[in-house]
């Protein structure tokens, strides 16, 4: 075969596109629980550069065996979304698959989540997948993930074009503990990561949407899980609860703890699932708000 043809070829496949690509799901390992059980974790790919894309619950977005519904997303955010949702199996599971069909754009896609050992997630799975391998330490932080709760009612109601105050609380263990960072051009990494022009560059680190901005320690992401998402806002999306001191300051592995807000407007009626994730760089935790949204009233 022809070298220029080969690298004709190479260049047609990395060709980055906005709009009109499919979701891929994405199995990312499972967990052990307390009592015995495992928790499959999935995430997925849009391959889109920049469409969102949402895919009711049903014959093109379930899960089986058992109901399609398990509590997996339908509102898909653009390129590599990491460690998504968490789907309970009992702990006389055995070799059987749990499988998550999605179709979008005309093309049908799997993952099969099963219990083989080399699927196992640990922290250090998710420490080197959501921080980097340069976080890692000797010994061992004893991290553990963060708690979330929702203030007030976890089932809303409001009018369409009229904005909405959500609010959670959380703590965490204070691990991991702050670490020096080389110097950043935010700027610059901003500019990489914007779309098509960074495709080499992008990592699923770059890409995910549930991620602490630099310099804070513990936050909060709100996202659409469930809904369509072209008429609605969040400001903010990324909210910090705890920032990381200056450089030589205290930052020992003391409990954290605050408050973090959101202001939400739906434009359009329907219900609507949004969730917060409690983050502290390495761990999530989630809640969920689920929103009915009615029309606006006229006169």
């Amino acid at each position: 075969m022809p070298a220029c043809f080969v690298a004709n070829q190479a260049r047609a496949q990395q060709i980055p596109y906005a709009s009109g690509q499919n979701v891929v799901p994405v199995y990312e390992g499972w967990e052990r629980n307390p009592d015995g059980s495992y928790n499959m974790v999935f995430g997925y790919m849009n391959r889109n550069y920049e469409e969102q894309v949402d895919v009711p619950v049903g014959p093109d977005n379930m899960i089986e065996p058992g109901p399609a519904d398990q509590g997996q997303p339908t509102h898909f955010y653009q390129r590599r979304q990491e460690f998504v949702f968490k789907v309970k199996v009992p702990k006389d599971w055995g070799d059987k698959d749990l499988v998550w069909t999605l179709a979008a754009h005309g093309k049908r896609e799997k993952a099969y989540g099963s219990l083989m050992p080399i699927w196992e997630l640990g922290p250090l799975v998710y420490l080197e997948n959501r921080r980097g391998a340069a976080f890692l330490t000797y010994p061992e932080e004893p991290n553990k993930p963060p708690t979330i709760e929702v203030v007030g009612s976890s089932m809303r109601t409001v009018t369409a074009g009229e904005p909405m105050t959500l609010s959670v609380e959380i703590s965490d263990d204070g691990y991991p503990k702050p670490r020096p960072r080389p110097a950043r051009n935010i700027n610059r990494e901003r500019a990489r990561d914007a779309g098509p022009a960074g495709i080499r560059a992008q990592s699923p680190v770059s890409q995910a949407v549930v991620k602490l901005d630099p310099g804070v320690r513990l936050g909060v992401t709100w996202v659409l899980y469930r809904g369509s998402g072209e008429a609605l806002k969040l400001a903010p999306m990324h909210a910090p609860v705890v920032n990381a001191g200056p450089a030589g300051s205290d930052n020992d592995a003391i409990t954290l703890k605050g408050k973090a807000s959101t202001n939400v407007t739906f434009g359009e009626p329907g219900t609507y699932t949004l969730r917060a994730y409690a983050d502290d760089g390495v761990f999530t935790t989630p809640a969920d708000v689920t929103v009915t949204v009615s029309p606006k009233t006229t006169r």
